[in-house]
């Protein structure tokens, strides 16, 4: 449903975006990662023809963005970033303006305005003006335009933006059930998103994809990834670091807090070690020195560290010493 092809932007000197490549299918759910000033808006709105590119394509379903863009974007909703609305519009004629720029008339105008009005819950506030709004449900406003023609490819430019912890929950899920059906792109600086309601996640970082994968395959690039932490009574920490460190399975210890009555350690496995094979052969040293374990777990990994470690990675260096 999207597909991104040498994407470049530049603006004078400064290249914003630099070969970006990447396709969304129908039913995934994208991430779109990065730090301030990485290009993921730049790239967002080149991918809904609001600016066109230096270089490269970008093609909506069978539709190339520049050759035919009233084709590609009837197939697009778009939330930018801030969130942008006509101010002196209450919720419901905004509503209404959109969905007839969308070429919705008469019942299947209002069925449309009901639909996204009960999915964004804005009942409470559908006949208020829109800059008597709070920011969350300003944001709720622009959204529900971004979808009140239900199209197949949503492009959602920090959708959570201002939202409290209950609205960012509640337009997860949203995004979450549609991307069952649709292609969506979103853009966020909150990681815990991307667990929460993406299918593949890419990293952008000074205009160009540093990462690529499923949530599950970035964080395989954690440090922590399949580390071993525990918490024991009955040994303190230098023996306990010794008697695992001699494990086959292990790469190193360390010791995280070592108190009078237990110790907490995290074990790192050796490159080619089975899932599950280091977390035993720690049962085992435990139940044989006589060690009382109180926890014991495997590390998944961490995005946080993974996001850190490939935008700045010369940092995460220093923070490890």
């Amino acid at each position: 449903m999207i597909r991104v092809q040498n994407l470049s932007k530049s603006f004078g000197p400064k290249v914003a975006v630099n070969g970006v490549s990447f396709t969304v299918e129908r039913g995934e759910v994208l991430g779109f990662l990065g730090p301030n000033g990485a290009g993921k808006s730049t790239t967002m709105r080149m991918i809904t023809g609001f600016i066109p590119p230096s270089a490269g394509t970008v093609r909506i379903g069978e539709f190339d963005m520049i050759d035919q863009p009233l084709q590609a974007k009837r197939l697009l909703g778009y939330l930018p970033e801030n969130a942008p609305a006509y101010t002196d519009m209450t919720v419901h004629s905004f509503l209404n303006f959109t969905a007839e720029l969308r070429g919705l008339r008469g019942e299947e105008k209002n069925k449309a305005i009901q639909r996204v009005v009960e999915m964004c819950f804005l009942e409470s506030v559908l006949y208020q003006s829109v800059e008597t709004l709070s920011k969350g449900y300003r944001h709720r406003t622009c959204f529900a335009q971004s979808i009140i023609h239900d199209p197949d490819v949503l492009v959602l430019d920090e959708p959570t933006d201002g939202l409290d912890p209950n609205q960012k929950h509640e337009v997860r899920g949203l995004i979450r059930r549609m991307g069952e059906k649709k292609a969506i792109v979103f853009s966020t600086h909150i990681l815990e998103e991307v667990e929460a309601a993406c299918t593949r996640a890419i990293i952008i970082d000074r205009g160009q994809i540093v990462a690529n994968g499923t949530p599950a395959e970035l964080k395989q690039r954690s440090d922590v990834a399949g580390a071993v932490t525990l918490r024991v009574g009955g040994v303190n920490g230098s023996a306990l670091g010794q008697k695992l460190s001699q494990l086959s399975t292990a790469r190193k210890t360390s010791v995280l807090k070592d108190e009078q009555t237990c110790v907490t350690a995290r074990v790192f496995p050796q490159p080619n070690c089975r899932n599950g094979e280091l977390a035993r052969g720690i049962y085992e040293t435990a139940a044989r020195e006589g060690w009382k374990i109180e926890e014991l777990h495997t590390e998944e990994g961490r995005l946080d560290e993974v996001f850190r470690s490939i935008t700045m990675p010369d940092t995460l260096q220093e923070d490890r010493k």
